[in-house]
């Protein structure tokens, strides 16, 4: 799906996470819950050795990538993609917003 130097990152729907890896090391993965329009990312982690390779990166633009594609909004639990679409604002279109305004 998505090359970042040797990243590469593709979708493994059967575990409900996106997959980072370098050549067949497992680099990185965001897990994530699936709606028919919704894709809420909930976590990111990336493996120590790859950490400060753009991993992180590659991870959150494959990802939003596929979403676009997919025609799905996104809903940014996970606080390292909520970081990355904020300071990649060609990805703010894609963020959820409820209808709602209730509150608790």
């Amino acid at each position: 799906m998505t090359a970042a130097g040797d990243i590469v990152v593709t979708d493994a729907p059967d575990a409900h996470r996106y997959k980072a890896r370098s050549g067949t090391d497992l680099a990185g993965f965001v897990a994530y819950l699936r709606a028919p329009e919704l894709i809420a990312l909930v976590h990111t982690e990336v493996e120590p050795a790859y950490e400060g390779r753009g991993v992180g990166s590659a991870l959150a633009r494959g990802v939003l990538d596929e979403a676009r594609a997919s025609g799905l909004r996104v809903l940014a639990i996970c606080p390292f993609i909520d970081g990355w679409i904020t300071k990649h604002p060609e990805y703010e279109d894609l963020r959820y917003e409820p209808d709602s305004k209730v509150t608790d």
